[in-house]
C-alpha cells in the first residue's frame, strides 16, 4: 500500500517540502544550493505595532479562510456560515539552467510562499537542471513519470509549475500527471482575486485574469461542434434558428472580448476622480511620496509607523492592493502625501503590470519614490532589479529614489555591510521597532522639491488666510510682526506667489 503520510524527520520535526526537494535536486546535481529564501517572514520576529491601528480589515479577510482536514461535504447546514474551504494540497515543480541554482531555490521557495498565500499547502516537489524548459511538456517525460508518482504518494490535488505555462504544455502535463496543473500566473491572479477590495482594484483584476484567460480556452466534446441549421439546428427548432456556424469555444471567445473592454472602459472612468484629487494636490504644491518596492518587503508597516494609518498589513504576499494615500507633515510644517502602491514580484505577470498601470500613474507621478527592500532577504539586489525594472515600465525612472531597507532588526553587522555595498545612500529602518524611523523622516524631508518662488510681504493682519495658507502649503524662512502686518520672507508655490503678489516687499 502507498505511503500518503507527509515525510518527517528522525525526531519527529516536521521537514519543509521546499528543503526537501532543494536537497534532493542537490544530491542529484552534486551542486549545493546557498541560502535560504524565506519569502515569508519567520511568525516569531513579524511583531505588531501599535502603530498599526486597529486593523479591521483583517476579520474581513480571515472570514474566507482555508483549513486543513476539512471535507467539502457539509454535513451540518450551519457549517456553511464559517464559510471555510478545505486546503488544497499542491505539489511544485522547476527547470533551471547550469548555474542558476541560487535563483531556482529563490523563485522555488518563493512559489511556496504565493502558493501558502493563495491557501495551499506544499507537500513536495521536482525541480530539474536542464538547459532549456521541454516544449511538450516542460519537464520531459521521465520527469513528468516522477512528478506523476509523487502526486500519487501525496495525494496532491494540483501541480504549480514556477513559470508561465503554455496552453499546449499544461494540456500535456495534465495528461501525464493526471491532476490540475496551473503555473506561477495563475496562482498570483488567484491571490489578486482574494485580496482586491475596491472597485478599481476588482475590475482590474478581472481584466488580467480574462487577458490571461483568452488563449487557454478549452473545449470539450459538444462545445466544439458547430451549430446546426435546417430541421435539426438548435435543438430541433426547425426554420429561423439557422446559427451563423460559431462554435461553443468561440462564443465565449467574443464574450470574454466584450467583457474585457466594458471593464477597461470602467477602469477609465475611475480616472477622473483620481486625476482630480491629483491635480487639487498639485494646485496646492502638495509634494507626494509613493512608497514602491517587493511583495512583504513592509510597505504598509512603514505607512502604518510614519502616520499612523491603520492600513492592514499581514504576513502574506500582494496583502495590499489598493493605493492608499496618507497625509502628514515635516518638522518644519510643509505638508506631503504618501502612498502605498501595490507590491511587485520576480516574473509579475504582464497582464497585471497592464490592468494595475492607472494604480502605478501614483508612482509615475510622484515627487520622490520610497523604495522599500526587505534588508532581511538573501536575494536583495534581486528584489532592487525587479521593482526597478516595474517603475521603468511606468516611466518613473527619472524620479529621485530613496531606498530603505526594512526590517533591520533582523540584520547583523556584516549583512549591514553588505547591504550598504549596494546602495551607499540607503537608510536603515525597522518598521516593528522604530529604528531609523526618525532618520527616515528627514531623508524624505530633505528628498522633497522646495517650493519654486521665493517672496518677501507685509501681509496684513486682516488676511490670515494668506498666512495661514503659507504655513499650509509653503516653507517660511523667517517672520515678524510689524505695525503695518506680518513680515514675512518663505518659499511658496506659482499660485500662492500670485495671492501674495498685491503685498511683496
Amino acid at each position: 500500500m502507498t505511503d500518503t503520510t507527509t515525510p518527517h524527520s528522525t525526531d519527529e520535526t516536521p521537514v519543509d517540502p521546499v528543503d526537501r526537494v532543494l536537497a534532493r535536486a542537490e544530491a542529484r546535481s552534486g551542486v549545493h544550493v546557498f541560502g535560504a529564501a524565506q519569502a515569508l517572514q519567520d511568525e516569531a520576529t513579524i511583531g505588531q505595532a501599535d502603530t498599526d491601528g486597529e486593523q479591521w480589515d483583517r476579520e474581513e479577510r480571515a472570514a474566507l479562510r482555508r483549513v486543513p482536514g476539512l471535507s467539502t461535504e457539509l454535513e451540518d447546514v450551519t457549517e456553511v456560515e464559517y464559510r471555510q474551504l478545505r486546503l488544497e494540497n499542491v505539489v511544485l515543480v522547476g527547470v533551471h539552467a547550469q548555474g542558476e541554482t541560487v535563483d531556482a531555490e529563490n523563485s522555488l521557495r518563493e512559489l511556496s510562499a504565493l502558493a501558502e498565500t493563495a491557501g495551499a499547502v506544499v507537500l513536495d516537489g521536482v525541480l530539474q537542471r536542464r538547459p532549456h524548459p521541454d516544449p511538450a511538456t516542460y519537464v520531459g517525460r521521465g520527469k513528468a513519470e516522477e512528478l506523476r508518482d509523487i502526486v500519487a504518494a501525496v495525494g496532491a490535488d494540483t501541480v504549480i509549475a514556477d513559470t508561465e505555462l503554455a496552453p499546449s504544455q499544461r494540456r500535456a502535463l495534465e495528461d501525464v500527471v493526471k491532476v490540475k496543473v496551473i503555473d506561477r500566473t495563475t496562482v498570483i491572479l488567484d491571490i489578486f482575486s482574494q485580496h482586491a477590495k475596491s472597485r478599481e482594484g476588482k475590475a482590474q483584476v478581472e481584466l488580467a485574469q480574462l487577458e490571461y484567460l483568452l488563449p487557454r480556452l478549452r473545449g470539450w466534446g459538444d462545445s466544439m461542434s458547430r451549430q446546426a441549421g435546417g430541421q435539426v439546428g438548435a435543438g430541433g427548432a426547425g426554420m429561423g434558428s439557422r446559427g451563423p456556424g460559431e462554435t461553443k469555444i468561440e462564443l465565449d471567445r467574443r464574450r470574454i472580448r466584450t467583457r474585457m473592454a466594458q471593464l477597461r472602459r470602467q477602469i477609465r472612468d475611475f480616472a477622473p476622480a483620481r486625476d482630480a484629487k491629483r491635480a487639487e494636490r498639485k494646485r496646492h504644491t502638495i509634494p507626494s511620496v509613493a512608497i514602491a518596492g517587493y511583495t512583504n518587503a513592509g510597505k504598509s508597516s512603514l505607512l502604518n509607523r510614519l502616520t499612523s494609518a491603520g492600513v492592514l498589513v499581514e504576513n502574506a504576499l500582494f496583502a495590499t492592493l489598493d493605493a492608499t494615500v496618507r497625509r502628514t507633515e515635516t518638522t518644519d510644517g510643509r505638508v506631503y502625501t504618501l502612498t502605498d502602491t501595490v507590491g511587485f514580484v520576480r516574473n509579475l505577470p504582464h497582464q497585471l503590470v497592464e490592468a494595475f498601470r492607472s494604480t502605478l500613474e501614483e508612482v509615475g507621478d510622484s515627487d520622490v519614490i520610497l523604495h522599500v527592500v526587505d534588508g532581511s532577504h538573501p536575494d536583495p539586489a534581486a528584489q532592487l532589479a525587479t521593482v526597478r525594472d516595474v517603475i521603468g515600465d511606468v516611466g518613473a525612472r527619472d524620479i529621485p529614489e530613496l531606498v530603505v531597507f526594512n526590517k533591520a532588526d533582523l540584520l547583523d553587522d556584516d549583512t549591514r555591510l553588505v547591504l550598504r555595498g549596494l546602495e551607499p545612500k540607503a537608510v536603515f529602518a525597522s518598521s516593528r521597532t522604530g529604528e531609523g524611523v526618525e532618520e527616515l523622516r528627514a531623508a524624505i524631508e530633505a528628498a522633497l522639491p522646495l517650493p519654486a518662488v521665493e517672496v518677501r510681504a507685509l501681509v496684513p493682519y486682516d488676511r490670515g488666510d494668506l498666512i495661514s495658507a503659507i504655513h499650509e502649503q509653503g516653507m517660511i524662512l523667517s517672520q515678524e510682526h510689524e505695525e503695518g502686518g506680518t513680515a514675512i520672507h518663505a518659499r511658496v508655490g506659482e499660485h500662492l506667489a500670485a495671492r501674495l503678489a498685491p503685498f511683496e516687499v
